[in-house]
Parts: structure tokens; C-alpha cells; sequence
């Protein structure tokens, strides 16, 4: 299946880094965030990917077309020769289209202008590239498509914010504060599967999970799959720290394809 990626936002949360380039290219150890979700795909055989394009998208692009697979992975460099030998290889069999989905475009529009990338794919994923997870994505894919009526599905993931829930009488007194409830709270993980009748509840410049969404809710063609694993997104300096810890620690539960080469 094609793989939508929306790398086109802002990311004006994480202002540290996405003043100079797109959040997508924000580094975890040696490779960006965008690759690493990449990576998981295509651990699920999935390598053919469509990158909506907005802020610093030429970043993006010239990221991949000066991609050299030596500055990471392990190689014997045949000096005489001038051979480089690669004991590894990340992207040799990846189909990546490079599309230009507009600056200040929200997802739905930049869905909408990828749609003819899409033609005769009955099915598709597609992802906010700002986060990584252990979801087990076959698992996913296979309860969306045993479901015949279904347009959408996400991931649904504990939210990974701590909040303290607050009881307050109708006068507004505070009479009580606590943790999270026992049913911790679930939020849209941003791994999604479609089928292409998505396109027809897209009005033109409508946000995806807005009124789409709630077209599909209405006509109960919209699931959520619940991910109760591995799940965290990029949207904070100090998420960028937390996911430079785990890489430094060797604890990154989303690297799937160091199970299976």
C-alpha cells in the first residue's frame, strides 16, 4: 500500500528546531524522524511513500536526493579503488514521490491535492509524520479491511500528557482534584488507514478529522484501533530530548526492524 506522509506543518511547538528546518527533519540519533517512520513502514512492506510538502520542503527533498547511506550504516571503504562496500542499506528499494501541498494547507487539503498520486489504490495508509510507535500495523490494516463498510480508521493511543482531572460544584468550587481517570484517556494517534471513498467526504478546505470525520462518525464508517503499547509524538523540545535519551539508551521501542532484518 501507498503511505501518505503530511510533512508540511509548521511546527511551531517546537521552535528550537523548526525555525531552520522542517520538524519532520528533526534528528533522533543520526537519522530524522521522518526516516525512522519510514523505516517502520517498510518493516510492514510498505516502501512506496507520498510526502506532502509545505513548510521548507526543499529541505525534505534535498535530504533525500543527497542521501548517503554511509554516514549510517556500517561500510569498508576499498580506498584504492575508491568502492565504498555497505554492510547495510536503508532505502534502496523506496518509491518516494515529493509533492508540493502548499504552505499554510491544512491536512485535508493537503490530502486532497495528492489524490490523483492515489489513483488505483483502493486502500492507503497515511501518517502526521510527528510520531513513532510499536502499533503492530498488520494487525491494524487487517481489522480495517475484514470491516467491508469502513471508509477510516486510526490508531487510538493513551494520551501521553499527565493531567489532573478536576470536580468543581455549579457554583465553580473546586471540591476535588485527581490523576487520570481509570479509562485513561484516548487519543487520535495519527496512523491512519483509508479507503480511497475518503475523497468523497472532503469538502475543499476542510480540516480531515473536523467535518469528514463526523460525516463518517454519522454514517458510522469511522473505527479506532486501541494501542495501549509504545506511542509518542514529536511535538515539543522536550520530546525531542526524550526521544534523544531512548536512542542514547538503545530503548526505542518503535525500531520493529531490529527483530527481523
Amino acid at each position: 500500500m501507498k503511505v501518505v506522509l503530511f510533512c508540511g506543518g509548521l511546527g511551531t511547538r517546537l521552535r528550537e528546531h523548526s525555525d531552520t528546518i522542517p520538524k519532520p527533519l528533526v534528528g533522533i540519533g543520526y537519522r530524522p524522524i521522518l526516516w525512522h517512520l519510514m523505516r517502520y513502514y517498510a518493516h510492514f512492506g510498505h516502501t512506496d511513500f507520498i510526502l506532502c510538502l509545505g513548510y521548507r520542503g526543499d529541505l525534505i527533498r534535498e535530504y533525500f536526493l543527497n542521501y548517503n547511506e554511509a554516514m549510517s550504516n556500517d561500510f569498508t571503504l576499498h580506498a584504492g579503488e575508491h568502492r565504498v562496500e555497505l554492510h547495510g542499506r536503508d532505502l534502496d528499494k523506496w518509491t518516494i514521490t515529493f509533492v508540493d501541498t502548499g504552505l499554510h494547507s491544512n491536512i485535508g487539503e493537503r490530502l486532497l491535492r495528492v489524490r490523483r498520486y492515489l489513483d488505483g489504490e483502493p486502500v492507503f495508509l497515511a501518517n502526521y509524520a510527528d510520531g513513532l510507535s510499536d502499533l503492530p500495523l498488520d494487525r491494524h490494516v487487517a481489522q480495517f479491511l475484514a470491516a467491508k463498510d469502513l471508509v477510516a480508521s486510526f490508531a487510538a493511543v493513551p494520551s501521553s500528557q499527565s493531567f489532573h482531572a478536576v470536580h468543581a460544584d455549579a457554583s465553580g468550587m473546586v471540591t476535588q482534584m485527581g490523576g487520570m481517570p481509570d479509562e485513561p484517556l484516548l487519543i487520535n494517534g495519527g496512523f491512519f488507514v483509508f479507503r480511497s471513498e475518503i475523497f468523497r467526504y472532503i469538502g475543499e478546505g476542510e480540516e480531515l478529522v473536523e467535518a469528514p470525520f463526523a460525516r463518517l462518525i454519522a454514517e458510522r464508517r469511522l473505527s479506532a484501533f486501541r494501542w495501549r503499547g509504545f506511542w509518542q509524538c514529536m511535538d515539543t523540545f522536550k520530546d525531542k530530548i526524550g526521544f534523544d535519551r531512548m536512542d542514547a539508551r538503545g530503548d526505542c521501542p518503535w525500531m520493529l526492524w531490529r527483530d527481523r532484518p
